[in-house]
């Protein structure tokens, strides 16, 4: 008897599955009204602070911000409400970061305790400061305390801006930040032991105060946005779109050898694949094929 002669077999190809695009998700309830708060409050406390400086003994321009704070100044309240103010926001934007943030969470959490502490222990008058100055201990603990809370607050910049949990917008806004708060923050510790109290050192600080009150809230509003989520494809749990698609169970029905099609030992080719009738008429002429008896 010949060979059978292998049959058709089917090979229309299913829809290819493809990778989703990334999506976005919501942050918690909680974390958008962190975020939120941190923003309100940053806004809030910049505006008490900047009324007290402009009030105070200072100016806007020149001397110590924490000038405005001391003893018997007129502004000293407002001064000390603002910078209050401005650790709650510290707070509240530690509590909005994502959690794979959590080290840049806690250098907010231990600068707005230094916040705290700066705004609950005065300087005396001109806020004076060692090596060009007699200074008491009040003043070192009010300087020591301002000082942790302005260097907190850069690090923190620097473990978003390069840290890869962080999405790439609170990269792009920490790196940008960091760029002109770190080389600011140098200065404003070079010219106090070089310079001392002056106009250099006071619009140094200024400006730093300014990129981190910047930073914080820019960050804090981006916090509140819902944010873009990896693909599905890389993301635990789900099927990866790649070749093994066309032999998943939810894959088309054309791409798959139903398992009574499968080719079975000793069968002929006009029994493997077809319709049920070309089947039966295959396996009828086989019997009667078998069943003569050669001459």
């Amino acid at each position: 008897m010949p060979d059978p002669v292998p049959g058709p077999v089917r090979t229309a190809p299913g829809p290819v599955r493809t990778a989703p695009g990334p999506v976005r998700t919501a942050p918690g309830p909680v974390r958008t009204a962190a975020g939120w708060v941190a923003a309100g409050c940053v806004l809030v406390g910049t505006a008490a602070v900047t009324v007290a400086v402009a009030a105070g003994p200072g100016s806007l321009s020149s001397g110590y911000v924490s000038e405005a704070g001391i003893t018997g100044s007129a502004s000293a309240s407002t001064y000390r409400m603002g910078v209050f103010v401005l650790a709650a926001a510290l707070l509240s934007l530690a509590a909005a970061l994502p959690a794979a943030l959590r080290i840049a969470a806690g250098l907010l959490v231990a600068g707005a305790a230094g916040a705290v502490l700066s705004g609950a222990v005065t300087c005396s008058a001109g806020c004076p400061l060692p090596p060009f100055e007699a200074t008491t201990p009040a003043d070192l603990v009010h300087a020591g305390a301002s000082i942790a809370a302005a260097g907190a607050t850069v690090l923190a910049m620097l473990v978003v801006g390069f840290l890869r949990p962080a999405t790439a917008a609170l990269r792009r806004v920490a790196r940008g930040a960091s760029v002109v708060a770190l080389p600011v923050a140098v200065l404003v510790a070079l010219a106090l032991l070089t310079v001392g109290r002056g106009a250099l050192v006071g619009g140094l600080e200024r400006l730093l105060l300014v990129v981190c009150l910047g930073w914080g809230l820019v960050t804090a509003l981006l916090l509140t946005r819902p944010r873009p989520d990896g693909p599905a494809a890389l993301r635990p749990g789900t099927d990866r779109p790649d070749a093994s698609a066309a032999v998943r169970p939810d894959a088309s029905e054309a791409v798959r050898l139903d398992a009574s099609e499968a080719v079975r030992p000793g069968a002929s080719a006009g029994v493997r694949t077809g319709a049920d009738g070309d089947r039966e008429s295959a396996e009828r002429d086989e019997r009667v094929a078998g069943s003569r008896t050669p001459v």
